[in-house]
């Protein structure tokens, strides 16, 4: 990874022949000031002019000022905020004016420092001071004081049990190594905690600042360990190579540097990323942006690339886990929009190389997460199965290194290019109806139905096309054709509202004209004009399903939706029925049975138009065909429920017919049961018609109209010497119809006692039966009014209470009138049953 770019910033040239000690040993850096400490005790002022143009930092010497000779300037550190510049020199702390480089009047120097460490401004009683944290070898101690602007003062000591090695401090904790081992040690509290050992023959000891709150430690066994203020560790150690001179944090980076090389690796997976090659490295400094090396006669600059142009460079490489690790770490260093496109190219590009890899639903996951245009996904298959040819992807193929030609793979692996497509198809159902569905609807919807074709899946491709969609009817159509699916092509038009178009086609499917036609696309045709609203094109259809079928065609009227109901008047659709009398039964059918119309004119249309369908089977002499008794036995049903119809404009009609029962029916309800009960017996020859008759119009009437018409059954039957048989068997099997008084009248003289014995013990029998149950039903209604007798005198007979109040103790009624009594005196008493149930 091309993490750190390195640009020489400053160079020193060699003086002159023999051994030279300007070599540098330290730096410091801030605000474009560059400070270099040299091995020969001389402090160099730079100033630091950025690159521009592509052109390389470089830097312009300002000032410099010997400290002494013979000595190396350790540690050089800039409190801006005192414009103070601290320098550790020959183990003293000298504090020189950043700019001038002159020792700063009334600061005294501090002795006996092998090194030492600057905190963060602070500010109080409106001074403001720097924490200065000095570790003195000799003493083996680490003395703290206070910086200001014109003097420093000493406000506390820690003890250490060795020498100090390396320093850095955090608020109130102290991380120190020592000559064995490193240690906490919060000088607040006086609270110590012991880290972990090292050899410090074998390696170097680093201790330096890593992000806020944690330390940066080079553990045992060349371990890079990041250490918390309560002594805890985050994150995994980096493992970093023997020998490492200094090391250094730009997050999300580590620096470790060696005398050669400088080694880079991340914090977040603790992987090498980058080496860069530097002759004599001897130091790094860290600074918000860059970092810099000091090697001995150069400065270098180390300018991290762009977090999002690292990231590219991963997916570049397909290396998306190191790119999604990375992008999560540095979330809070991105701008939000920037995060998230990212996020999204990296999703996108893990999409892709699973799709190639056929991990399709690892593939699935990541295009939804990358919010891809679906129309990126469709380009890559075949133009058979691609939704429209105006999208023009982004790159011709995905940019991954395991892309195939799915084009090719239709020709040459049909079974691995079905797998493609079953994903595809998945896809494109996941995204529908989502936002990122909504990018291109017409070519989501499109593609699907290309694929149902292509997959020859037409159960789902009419349950597809049947909901609301967005395909692309002139794209879709022509398809839909060569497959020879003319219904599909149907429901296409249907469900983007061109119903005509629609009925069209089917109309052809149905005559045959498309091949095979179908009762089932009839039916279809039915359902869809029942819940269609346009009321022009549900007359033209109706007209052609009525020339069809009739009993179908009814249901566009009757089994319309609520909300449609009110579309057509009942009067309106009777004169859209008129010439088809199949379907105009059952439309009055329904006015009648379920709407419970009770206009005559319905009622007496229907039973016309049972009637008209009689008659002319009859005429076609299908008197025994099943539809027409079925017809018959309507008819006959509803004149028997109904009372509304015109009894005469129906008698007219079928006087002069075959149908006896029905105008003995249509007698009746004139009342001349006479007459009718004598067509039934004598001209349709049914004398079971002629008891139904009987009892079915004497149904919920008292029991002297039955007895009137089984009496006139019965001297009909008396009256022909043909019928004296059932004259008998209706006597017999009839008895409780009869009046036995009245009917031994009209019996002839001539009969004998036997034909009508069983009838006589019936009526007998039924005559004592019923005497006795009035006379039972007498003596329960005497116990009853006795129970009451009783329970009242009870009551009467038990204590009552006389006082002046005008209300009921019982019943909290006024009284007034008789339920007082007056005594001589004119007072009025209210007498009271302590009963509850009565008062006096």
């Amino acid at each position: 990874m091309n993490v750190f770019s390195s640009s020489l910033v400053f160079e020193e040239v060699p003086a002159g022949k023999g051994k030279d000690k300007c070599t540098f040993q330290c730096l410091e850096f801030f605000c474009n000031n560059l400070y270099v400490g040299r091995k020969d005790g001389v402090i160099q002022h730079l100033t630091v002019t950025g690159p521009s143009r592509g052109e390389s930092p470089g830097a312009r010497e300002v000032s410099r000022r010997q400290m002494g000779r013979g000595r190396a300037v350790s540690q050089l550190k800039a409190l801006p905020v005192l414009n103070h510049l601290l320098v550790l020199w020959d183990g003293t702390i000298t504090a020189l004016n950043m700019f001038s480089l002159e020792p700063v009047p009334g600061l005294k120097s501090i002795q006996n420092v092998s090194l030492f460490y600057a905190g963060e401004p602070a500010a109080r009683a409106q001074s403001v001071f720097v924490e200065l944290f000095s570790a003195s070898a000799k003493r083996r101690a680490v003395s703290i004081h206070r910086v200001y602007v014109d003097r420093w003062e000493c406000v506390g000591q820690v003890v250490l049990p060795q020498e100090p090695v390396a320093l850095v401090a955090h608020e109130t904790r102290l991380c120190v190594a020592t000559s064995d081992r490193y240690i906490l040690h919060d000088y607040l509290s006086q609270s110590t905690l012991q880290l972990f050992t090292h050899d410090v023959g074998k390696q170097n000891v680093i201790v330096k600042e890593s992000v806020k709150g944690e330390f940066l430690l080079n553990g045992p066994g060349n371990l890079g360990m990041f250490v918390m203020q309560n002594g805890t560790s985050q994150r995994p150690p980096v493992p970093w190579p023997d020998g490492v001179l200094d090391a250094a944090v730009l997050f999300p980076y580590l620096l470790a540097l060696r005398n050669q090389t400088l080694h880079i690796y991340s914090m977040l997976d603790q992987q090498l990323k980058q080496t860069i090659y530097i002759q004599g490295g001897k130091a790094l400094l860290s600074t918000p942006e860059s970092v810099f090396v000091v090697a001995e006669r150069e400065v270098r600059l180390l300018s991290q690339t762009a977090l999002e142009d690292q990231i590219q460079g991963l997916l570049g490489l397909e290396r998306v886990e190191e790119a999604s690790t990375l992008l999560d770490g540095v979330q809070a260093l991105l701008p939000g929009d920037c995060y998230k496109d990212l996020q999204r190219k990296i999703a996108c590009t893990s999409g892709w190389i699973h799709f190639y890899n056929e991990a399709f639903p690892e593939a699935i996951e990541h295009f939804i997460k990358s919010e891809l245009d679906p129309r990126e996904i469709i380009s890559v298959y075949p133009a058979t199965v691609s939704g429209s040819d105006d999208f023009k992807p982004s790159n011709p193929l995905p940019a991954v290194s395991n892309t195939r030609d799915l084009r090719e793979l239709n020709q040459e692996d049909q079974v691995t290019f079905q797998r493609y497509l079953s994903f595809l198809g998945g896809f494109l159902r996941e995204v529908r109806g989502t936002a990122q569905g909504q990018i291109c609807p017409q070519e989501v919807d499109t593609a699907l139905l290309k694929l149902y074709l292509e997959q020859e899946d037409y159960a789902n491709l009419d349950q597809f096309v049947s909901a609301p969609n967005h395909c692309i009817l002139h794209v879709c159509e022509p398809d839909l054709r060569h497959h020879k699916r003319f219904f599909t092509i149907g429901l296409l038009y249907q469900s983007q509202a061109q119903h005509f178009n629609a009925f069209q086609i089917w109309a052809q499917v149905v005559n045959g004209e498309c091949g095979d036609s179908s009762q089932e696309v009839l039916l279809h045709i039915v359902k869809t004009l029942c819940q269609l609203e346009q009321k022009s094109v549900i007359l033209e259809a109706a007209d052609w399903v009525l020339q069809k079928d009739q009993k179908a065609a009814a249901l566009i009227f009757t089994k319309r939706d609520p909300d449609t109901q009110s579309l057509f008047a009942p009067n309106e659709v009777l004169t859209i029925l008129s010439h088809y009398p199949v379907a105009l039964i059952l439309y009055l059918e329904f006015l009648i049975q379920d709407l419970h119309s009770e206009e005559e004119k319905h009622h007496t249309l229907l039973a016309m138009t049972y009637a008209t369908l009689i008659l002319d089977a009859t005429e076609r002499h299908k008197i025994n065909d099943v539809t027409n008794q079925e017809t018959r036995e309507k008819l006959q049903q509803f004149l028997w429920q109904s009372s509304i119809y015109d009894t005469d404009a129906l008698h007219a009609k079928i006087k002069s017919s075959h149908l006896h029962v029905e105008r003995a029916i249509l007698l009746g309800r004139a009342g001349e049961h006479r007459k009718a009960l004598d067509l039934l017996v004598n001209q349709e020859k049914d004398e079971r018609a002629a008891e139904t008759y009987c009892w079915r119009t004497s149904a919920g009437q008292e029991k002297k109209c039955t007895q009137q018409l089984f009496l006139c059954l019965l001297q009909i039957y008396l009256g022909s010497s043909r019928h004296v048989t059932s004259a008998v068997d209706l006597l017999n099997n009839s008895a409780q119809a009869f009046d036995p008084a009245r009917a031994l009248e009209v019996l002839p003289g001539s009969w004998s006692l036997q034909p009508v014995m069983r009838f006589l013990n019936e009526s007998l029998r039924a005559s004592m039966h019923q005497r006795r149950t009035r006379g039972l039903e007498k003596n329960l209604a005497k116990v009853e009014n006795l129970r009451h007798k009783c329970a009242w005198m009870e009551a009467a007979h038990g204590k009552v209470k006389l006082d002046r109040s005008r209300v009921c103790h019982s019943c909290q009624r006024q009284l007034t009138g008789p339920e007082f009594l007056r005594r001589p005196n004119s007072e009025l008493l209210h007498i009271h049953c302590c009963s509850e149930d009565q008062g006096y």
